[in-house]
């Protein structure tokens, strides 16, 4: 096995508001070379750095919104998420738990604050992040994955420092919950001071890091601040990740479709045509009902 070595290290950009609820940094797609392509599956990312959000007793968020073509995928570190879509689904995402939303064909959602955490305001903290599907399955049914903590197992680290907790894909044999189209890893890394844990991923695959908490040091030469992002070369299959304090670090790998793109906001897919249909079906109100 060779060293993968770090292609890009970006900072936070410049934060805007999504809805009146999340005031988020997005990293992909971005100037920095982090465009859809390079990135595949991983189309968009959004994070919601760690913020106080004052008490409101209406909760804020995003109103009724479409999607199509591609996955959503929640991860609640701090705070707790309100959810409700077309097909019937709700739910919340409280802290450590994720919520992977496949819109595939079409789906109308919405999200915000949880109420209680609304009522009483606190620190917030979240990704967002879109998986696009492959073209044989973006018209398949839209599905829901509820992972809540008690389905995420963690794998000890060698050094007893830290843990990994492994959401799709797998780390050392243990396999992640979420169900996925393509070959998919998702994992969060919790690591005390010192601690380290080497990944391994193919060659190929798309990887990418965002630093949730702390300062870590990659390969043993480059450190890494707080929220900011890393992609890696598409050579090399391993890395070493060494926290310089406690820290937690989003790991994602994927291997790449390697398919045509056609986006416009909410909605994307691999043709121009299909993309004025689904524009067309969702103003024909074939994506369900939903209040806002």
């Amino acid at each position: 096995m060779t060293t993968k070595h770090i292609e890009l290290s970006v900072g936070p950009s410049e934060p805007h508001m999504v809805g009146d609820g999340f005031r988020v940094h997005n990293f992909i797609p971005s100037l920095y070379r982090l465009d859809r392509i390079r990135t595949d599956p991983f189309i968009l990312l959004d994070y919601n750095s760690k913020t106080m959000v004052p008490p409101s007793e209406s909760p804020k968020g995003v109103g009724v919104h479409p999607h199509r073509g591609f996955e959503t995928v929640t991860l609640a570190y701090k705070g707790r998420v309100a959810h409700h879509d077309s097909t019937g689904n709700s739910g919340i995402i409280r802290e450590g738990e994720v919520q992977w939303m496949t819109a595939a064909s079409g789906i109308l959602h919405k999200e915000y604050h949880e109420e209680s955490f609304s009522r009483s305001g606190g620190l917030f903290q979240m990704v967002q992040l879109w998986v696009n599907l492959p073209a044989k399955e973006k018209m398949s049914p839209p599905r829901y994955q509820a992972i809540d903590k008690s389905l995420i197992q963690s794998v000890m680290l060698a050094d007893g420092l830290g843990q990994v907790e492994v959401i799709a894909g797998n780390y050392q044999g243990v396999k992640g919950p979420a169900k996925t189209f393509s070959p998919i890893h998702a994992m969060n890394a919790f690591l005390m001071t010192d601690a380290e844990a080497k990944f391994e991923f193919p060659a190929n695959y798309n990887t990418i890091l965002l630093v949730i908490e702390g300062k870590i040091l990659i390969n043993g030469s480059q450190t890494i601040d707080l929220d900011h992002l890393v992609l890696f070369e598409n050579s090399g299959e391993t890395f070493v990740l060494k926290a310089l304090e406690q820290s937690c670090v989003l790991i994602l790998s994927g291997e790449p479709l390697g398919e045509p793109i056609e986006a416009n906001g909410p909605f994307v897919m691999n043709t121009k045509q299909e993309l004025i249909q689904a524009i067309r079906d969702f103003h024909d109100g074939k994506f369900g009902t939903l209040e806002d």
